[in-house]
């Protein structure tokens, strides 16, 4: 077994998130692979209009990799310090509930890395079940206000008609799921997407993620990729204002973490710097630089091909097949041209620069290594 075994680690909290790469390069004094995350279907009973992966997503697969190929590499990942569990939805299939997902949640909770799962939480509550002694964080995406919402948002690319009364059902379960896992001690953690049809809802969205149990709301903007990629794109000006809007209207009591924003400390606009600065001092408000390449790795579990992301849209660089992941992550950071463009960071302001995706966005022509936080 792995000789760089971790001692038993803190719990979640503001201001403890192991997901987060500013802590791993500060500790290590440069980006090192701590988490790595596992596609494990390409199934799903949804078709979001936002979905990320959603060009990648099939009526049917194939046959995984063997449990161990998967085990034996990442008892290879020294400073491994999370998994995650992603699809498609990954309890879509008992038997890999069972045969695949247990097990790697059980080697976490014995290595004392911390886990996350991507579900929509509308399967049968016995799969869910099965992961309460393991799990630490189940995510969830959370995007609407009522059924309504969720029968045009959820179904937007199924390709065939979903009547509402199906769309209520699984909306229903949903809810029920995150307040009974809730209720039997899972950590939710309900993710909204600042989008066209969000970005006026916040207040209210945030109202029904904490009735529904949540012990945290997760706010992260919509990048135009995969089935979001034709969607409209707020300006950055009304995503500001979506931002400000919710933290005048949420419960100050929960745990409010956002991520991939496009706002940097090193912009010369006040706006910019205002935002930052309210984000920086509210209660229980926490900002996550994205994970992807920073610290992290998506691992195809059918092709063994590793991602910089589960994004389908930038190519795969590696295979656990024939490499070692940290052997992977470090030619990533060191030769990969795409990581060169955006491989940035300025500690003074805890900022590991953006991803490729706001990047290529919002700043197409700003060269991030030449700037510096301007107000801290």
């Amino acid at each position: 077994m792995n000789v760089f075994r971790s001692s038993p680690i803190k719990e979640l909290s503001p201001s403890y998130d192991p997901w987060d790469p500013i802590t791993s390069l500060r500790e290590q004094g440069r980006h090192v692979l701590t988490s790595v995350e596992m596609t494990v279907t390409n199934l799903c009973n949804m078709r979001c209009e936002h979905c990320a992966v959603g060009d990648a997503l099939t009526a049917k697969e194939g046959e995984m990799l063997p449990l161990k190929q998967m085990l034996d590499r990442l008892e290879e990942v020294e400073h491994l310090q999370t998994i995650s569990i992603t699809g498609g939805e990954p309890m879509f299939r008992a038997e890999t509930v069972k045969n695949m997902i247990v097990p790697l949640l059980k080697y976490a909770k014995e290595r004392g890395v911390k886990s996350q799962i991507n579900s929509n939480l509308t399967m049968p509550y016995s799969r869910y079940e099965l992961l309460l002694p393991y799990l630490d964080v189940m995510h969830i995406s959370f995007n609407y206000v009522n059924g309504d919402d969720f029968h045009e948002v959820g179904f937007a690319n199924s390709g065939h008609p979903v009547s509402k009364p199906a769309a209520y059902r699984l909306y229903d379960t949903m809810i029920e799921n995150s307040r009974r896992l809730s209720s039997d001690g899972m950590f939710i953690s309900a993710e909204t997407m600042i989008n066209y049809r969000t970005h006026t809802k916040l207040p209210e969205i945030h109202q029904l993620i904490r009735n529904m149990g949540a012990k945290r709301h997760e706010v992260h903007p919509m990048y135009a990729t995969s089935f979001a990629s034709a969607l409209p794109v707020l300006s950055l000006s009304e995503m500001a204002a979506a931002i400000h809007n919710l933290l005048d209207n949420r419960d100050p009591e929960m745990w409010m973490l956002f991520g991939t924003l496009p706002f940097f400390a090193c912009s010369s606009l006040e706006e910019d710097q205002s935002l930052l600065r309210r984000l920086r001092t509210e209660q229980n408000v926490t900002l996550r630089n994205d994970p992807d390449g920073r610290n992290r790795v998506n691992v195809n579990l059918f092709t063994g091909d590793v991602f910089v992301t589960d994004f389908a849209d930038i190519a795969a660089f590696g295979n656990i097949a024939s490499r070692k992941l940290d052997d992977i992550f470090v030619e990533w950071q060191t030769k990969h041209p795409l990581n060169q463009k955006v491989n940035c960071h300025c500690d003074a302001a805890s900022c590991c620069g953006p991803n490729l995706l706001v990047a290529d966005m919002y700043y197409p022509n700003v060269d991030f290594k030449a700037r510096k936080a301007i107000t801290l």
